[in-house]
């Protein structure tokens, strides 16, 4: 791809931040972004909502539109740039990325319920680097399923570009910030809080219950108590997504999906 946006290395100690979006920005994004600005020379923010990782329709005709709000947002970040391209431009003809083997860790969780999810993401995500060829790439950990998959996309593509992982930004309530709770009601945003609830509480009880089973079983029961429809609750070994049943591992990540009325909420927490 033709690369007019990358800030060359040999330009000093000159460094390029990317923090890739798909827009309707709220704080956690733009604590990426602060982030960013801080560490590096310059920043680009990509505005997008890439197709290709959706694989429902309706979930991309309804996802958030705001790039009026977005660009003011970002109005006071001085060594910022915002990218907003068309579909053609990040996936042009001449695009021939087959993608890569992810091991299966594109198969469990997110990618059991959202087929084909990840093979957009790690498309997207790709092309995006090697347009902008940023010296540190910013991601949210609320996506840490995708985090995981883009650290092994740029390993595996021998990427030299370091992806720094941000901490999930809450309200004081515990709900994680989210594009996707612009879409709730304020009913539905209390709610919805049933997430961090069962999240908290097998981070705080992680050592009352024998296995990662028995633990879930007690979350469940939790999650149980509110009115949210639960698509996944599972326990994971941080760095491979393994999921573990049986045996507890050094570090491990509780990772949750659930609809609260038709809008599909995720969430995790280190436990």
């Amino acid at each position: 791809m033709k690369n007019e946006l990358a800030l060359s290395s040999s330009k000093g100690n000159a460094t390029l931040g990317f923090v890739p979006t798909m827009g309707a920005l709220h704080s956690g994004h733009i604590q990426l972004v602060k982030r960013a600005c801080q560490e590096n020379s310059l920043v680009v923010v990509s505005i997008f909502v890439n197709p290709s990782q959706f694989n429902n329709k309706e979930d991309l005709k309804k996802y958030p539109r705001t790039i009026e709000s977005d660009l003011s947002l970002l109005e006071g970040f001085s060594n910022c740039i915002v990218f907003i391209p068309e579909p053609k431009d990040i996936y042009p003809e001449t695009d021939t990325f087959s993608g890569i083997d992810l091991q299966g860790m594109d198969t469990i969780l997110e990618g059991e319920f959202r087929p084909g999810h990840f093979k957009g993401v790690v498309h997207v995500v790709h092309n995006f680097f090697q347009l902008i060829q940023p010296t540190r790439a910013y991601f949210g950990q609320k996506d840490f399923q995708q985090l995981a998959i883009i650290k092994k996309m740029t390993k595996a593509l021998a990427f030299p570009i370091q992806i720094v992982a941000c901490e999930t930004v809450r309200d004081d309530s515990g709900l994680a910030k989210s594009s996707r709770n612009m879409r709730l009601s304020e009913s539905e945003k209390i709610d919805a809080l049933i997430i961090y609830e069962t999240l908290n509480f097998m981070k705080l009880n992680r050592f009352r219950f024998e296995n990662p089973a028995a633990l879930k079983e007690a979350a469940l029961a939790i999650f149980g108590k509110g009115k949210l429809r639960l698509e996944y609750l599972e326990i994971c070994d941080s760095a491979n997504l393994e999921i573990l049943v049986n045996d507890w591992r050094e570090k491990m990540t509780a990772c949750i999906a659930a609809y609260c009325g038709d809008v599909r909420l995720i969430d995790n927490l280190e436990i």
